[in-house]
């Protein structure tokens, strides 16, 4: 039996945010495929039995229960020593970005790519408010890179997992990433890290 379980499916950025840095730590785990485009995390059994605010990351680590994949990355952080804060003002720093990702990064970005490439709703408002509302955090982001090999200097950390964990998906974006020489460098960067993988190659997809 691994020593983790992880309840993800590969089209989830969030997810992939969990499953790679169980890779980049070289844990044993077990991803546990989530049928999300069929509804899987609105049931209620999903909500009874695996995660009350109806989401994937959900992370099993024996008794232990983790959603939310700042936490999880937090805890992971915490049991392997690996990629988390070396210092309080490190440990604020990443939360810094972390919260700077949740709310306006990863929030506008994987949104926009949902509403196009999976809701199929084509070029809206919505769309519209989302993609600059994405293109102002990647000009943030691209101007912070400009200054530090990683979000919070010289070494990769939680903060560059969460902030990455859409980066990976090319063209599903639907944001061209070619502006932005810094964040392109970043994320090979990280690429580079031992044990990267693509989250297509580290997750089951939840469409065929």
């Amino acid at each position: 039996m691994k020593d983790f379980k992880l309840y993800c499916f590969g089209e989830s950025g969030n997810a992939y945010k969990a499953a790679l840095m169980l890779e980049l730590c070289r844990l044993e785990w077990e991803p546990v495929k989530v049928d999300f485009f069929n509804g899987e995390t609105r049931s209620p059994d999903f909500r009874t039995a695996v995660n009350e605010m109806g989401e994937a990351p959900v992370l099993h680590h024996g008794a232990l229960k983790l959603t939310q994949s700042g936490v999880i990355l937090d805890y992971l952080a915490e049991v392997t020593r690996k990629f988390g804060a070396k210092s309080d003002d490190e440990r604020r720093e990443i939360w810094r970005w972390i919260l700077f990702d949740n709310h306006k990064f990863t929030a506008n970005l994987a949104t926009l790519r949902f509403l196009i490439q999976f809701a199929n709703t084509g070029e809206t408002p919505v769309t519209e408010f989302l993609r600059t509302r994405a293109i102002n955090a990647l000009k943030i982001a691209d101007a912070h890179l400009a200054n530090t090999p990683f979000m919070i200097g010289k070494r990769a950390t939680i903060a560059d997992l969460s902030m990455a964990g859409y980066m990976f998906y090319g063209e599903e974006l639907t944001v061209p990433l070619d502006p932005y020489v810094n964040v392109l460098k970043w994320l090979d960067r990280i690429r580079s890290l031992p044990g990267w993988k693509h989250p297509y190659d580290l997750m089951p997809r939840a469409r065929a």
